[in-house]
């Protein structure tokens, strides 16, 4: 039976991922900073152990290490949790850190590297396995909104293209999956086009199980409106 560790797993993409999972036969363990219920997943719970834990907690490499113990050989590991929100200047004296900056960081980049660095090693000794993040395609876009959350991003997607190049050959694959407007709790913006649900999005991810690409632009339809848009802000950067 395949196995899957999925952190960021109670809610949106991260549980749809799980419902997918499960539906095709996976024995899956999920970690998230809330506890998920048997009934909130559905058919095929038996198959599947949640760990209530933010991915911030000094405890989270160790458990990252026993639910890979729990599951026995890994198969897969998709990265998806994440926060995001504006930037609070007006939050900010000379004595305050930028007020929710850091926490994106945290969250975003770091627990991430965290999970990578418990997940590889047992990937590499077996000589194969998926890593999957879930990036964004705000990763490029230059936008004063909330500059942790695009920086965060952006150091996801660089960081696991190069971890690809690095391991692919050792049987290794890394994707980095950039997503556009996903119908969730962190969708907050106003105007949200090409918006998908959390289930559609779970679709798009797991059809990169079959040719492991590493990276995957979703929906194309928002990278180019984003290329568009971008201009002005990199006009911008390039005058100052």
């Amino acid at each position: 039976m395949p196995t899957a560790l999925i952190i960021g797993s109670s809610d949106g993409i991260g549980l749809a991922l799980v419902r997918a999972l499960l539906a095709r036969g996976y024995q899956v363990a999920g970690l998230s900073r809330s506890p998920l219920p048997a009934e909130r997943v559905g058919d095929g719970a038996e198959r599947y152990q949640h760990l209530a834990l933010d991915v911030r907690d000094p405890a989270y490499r160790a458990h990252v290490a026993e639910l890979c113990q729990r599951l026995g050989a890994l198969d897969l590991c998709i990265y998806a949790a994440g926060i995001g929100d504006s930037l609070a200047l007006d939050q900010l004296d000379e004595n305050a850190h930028l007020a929710g900056e850091r926490p994106v960081f945290a969250v975003n980049l770091m627990g991430l590297v965290d999970c990578i660095e418990v997940v590889l090693p047992r990937m590499l000794a077996r000589g194969r396995g998926h890593i999957i993040g879930l990036s964004s395609q705000a990763d490029g876009f230059p936008d004063g909104g909330a500059p942790s959350y695009g920086a965060s991003k952006a150091g996801m997607s660089a960081y696991l293209e190069r971890l690809a190049l690095a391991v692919r050959a050792r049987g290794v694959a890394v994707t980095n999956v950039r997503l556009g407007f996903v119908d969730t709790k962190m969708a907050k913006a106003d105007v949200r086009p090409f918006l998908i649900t959390p289930e559609a999005a779970a679709e798009r991810i797991l059809r990169c199980l079959r040719r492991k690409p590493i990276r995957v632009t979703h929906p194309w339809r928002m990278a180019a409106l984003l290329w568009l848009v971008a201009w002005p802000g990199r006009l911008r950067i390039w005058l100052s």
